[in-house]
């Protein structure tokens, strides 16, 4: 059974920054692509970074992508993101995913595209 469980976050300084590492247990990971969406309070989840499942290709948000890192170890079967530069605009709940889809569509920013999810971690950022 595939299993996603979440470390990091917490209160951060505005201008600081952020890891947030999610490992995978269970088969297949070097098989999946993996994903981080973050979510705020009453709105849908919404996709922040995606990583192929193994030539490291990455994709992200244009809110994100000049001060965020998502990486993965297929051998630890971790993904990590990292993101520098935290803002106001950064607080939510952050959670990350694995897609519904061996082999394909690791890009996809729907969450339907994702049947795996972390508990999520909250990230707050204090002036």
């Amino acid at each position: 059974q595939v299993q996603l469980v979440q470390s990091g976050g917490g209160l951060v300084q505005a201008g600081g920054s952020l890891r947030l590492t999610c490992a995978h247990s269970g088969p297949s990971f070097g098989h999946y692509g993996m994903a981080w969406f973050r979510q705020v309070e009453r709105k849908e989840r919404e996709f922040v970074a995606g990583i192929k499942w193994d030539d490291g290709a990455t994709k992200y948000a244009d809110s994100v992508k000049d001060r965020s890192t998502i990486s993965r170890d297929n051998a630890k079967n971790t993904v990590t993101r990292q993101m520098n530069y935290l803002t106001p605009d950064d607080p939510a709940f952050y959670f990350c995913a694995r897609a519904r889809h061996v082999l394909s569509r690791w890009n996809s920013t729907g969450s339907a595209s994702y049947n795996y999810w972390g508990q999520g971690t909250q990230a707050t950022v204090t002036s």
